[in-house]
C-alpha cells in the first residue's frame, strides 16, 4: 500500500511537471516575425520622416536593412533566425552617431513599436535586449 502511495504521488508530480507551459520567448510574445516586420516598416517611416536621423539612412539600401533590422529583432528576441550577417561595429565603423542621433533613433523605435501595438512591457524588453548596440555605434571610428 505504502508503495502504490508512493508511485502515484511520483505520477502526480510528473504529471504536474509536464502540464507547466514552457516560457514563452520575446519572440513569440511579441507575435513572431510579422509584428517585428510591421515594427521594421513602422520604424523605416519614422526614420524617413525625421530631418536629424535620414541622413543616416539616404544612401542605405532600405530592403538591407529592413532584413537586417527585421534579423537582428528576431536573433535578440530568441527567434528562430540563426545568426546575424554583420556585425553592428563593423555597420556602424565611421557613422559617427552622437547620443543625441543614437537616442533619436530609440525614441523613433519606441514609436514605431506602439503604432504596430506592442506594448510598453513587451517595449521596454525588447530595448533591453537592444541596449548593447548603443556601444558598438556611438562614436564608432577605427
Amino acid at each position: 500500500m505504502k508503495f502504490a502511495s508512493i508511485l502515484a504521488c511520483c505520477m502526480f508530480l510528473l504529471q504536474s511537471c509536464a502540464s507547466q507551459p514552457s516560457p514563452q520567448t520575446l519572440y513569440s510574445r511579441l507575435g513572431g516575425l510579422g509584428t517585428i516586420a510591421n515594427i521594421a516598416n513602422s520604424f523605416i517611416h519614422e526614420l524617413s520622416k525625421n530631418d536629424d536621423l535620414y541622413p543616416f539612412f539616404e544612401d542605405s539600401s532600405i530592403e538591407r536593412f529592413r532584413g537586417s533590422f527585421i534579423k537582428h529583432v528576431c536573433i535578440v528576441s530568441d527567434g528562430p533566425c540563426g545568426q546575424a550577417a554583420d556585425p553592428m561595429l563593423y555597420i556602424h565603423t565611421e557613422s559617427e552617431i552622437a547620443d543625441i542621433i543614437f537616442n533619436d533613433k530609440v525614441d523613433a523605435l519606441i514609436h514605431a513599436m506602439s503604432t504596430v501595438g506592442v506594448s510598453h512591457i513587451l517595449q521596454k524588453k525588447l530595448l533591453k535586449q537592444l541596449e548593447p548596440i548603443q556601444t558598438d555605434t556611438v562614436y564608432v571610428s577605427r
